[in-house]
């Protein structure tokens, strides 16, 4: 029996020590490292030793789950990465697929779900949480209305509060592309301000709140 070793990445304690339990119990897996925070993630799984990497997305200051997991599987035969979050929003979806995760679930997937995704990363190939491939299928179907990574990225800082000036700094882009970035947003989301694109935004868990 080939065994999977696994590095855990959550800054949360008590979520990680639930993690070791529940993988303990699989024969074939053993717990090889846990990580605080998205840099020593990284660092260890640089380090060699590790199948693949379980990574959360949000680690409070710092690194972000999707930075540590394009950081990981940019490396030649670095670990595999499985996104496990509570977060279900296209943009922390797309960010992470585009970051070169082999799958994202969701925490409360139960606990045969969550071994058979690990299995299949190891494998080299894709394990998505059911309601996470029926929402990039949905954008699949109508990319005409599907908001794109940017507009996405744009619109979460909206979210966030920030104005068009700080959103042109954060993404190192013209405040004349901020706008026409949103101006995009308002016409598929069919609203005419920041406010009722953040709402329709969230309500359609589009973005974060």
């Amino acid at each position: 029996m080939t065994t999977i070793r696994l590095l855990l990445a959550d800054d949360h304690p008590v979520v990680r020590a639930g993690l070791r339990a529940v993988l303990d119990t699989e024969p074939d897996f053993t717990v090889v490292g846990e990580a605080a925070t998205a840099e020593r993630a990284v660092e260890l799984a640089a380090a060699g030793g590790v199948d693949v990497v379980l990574m959360d997305l949000q680690f409070g200051a710092g690194m972000h789950g999707s930075e540590a997991t394009a950081a990981i599987t940019a490396a030649p035969a670095g670990p595999k990465v499985l996104v496990l979050t509570t977060y279900d929003t296209d943009a922390d979806i797309l960010a992470a697929v585009e970051a070169g995760a082999s799958g994202y679930l969701l925490k409360d997937a139960p606990p045969e779900e969550l071994a058979a995704a690990v299995r299949t990363a190891a494998a080299g190939q894709s394990a998505l949480a059911p309601a996470v491939a029926h929402r990039l299928m949905d954008r699949m179907r109508t990319p005409a209305e599907a908001l794109t990574k940017r507009e996405l990225e744009v619109l979460q800082l909206v979210g966030e509060g920030l104005s068009n000036q700080q959103i042109s700094k954060a993404l190192f882009l013209s405040q004349a592309t901020v706008k026409s970035h949103l101006v995009h947003v308002f016409a598929k989301l069919g609203v005419d301000s920041r406010t009722a694109a953040v709402a329709a935004a969230t309500a359609r868990r589009l973005i974060r709140r």
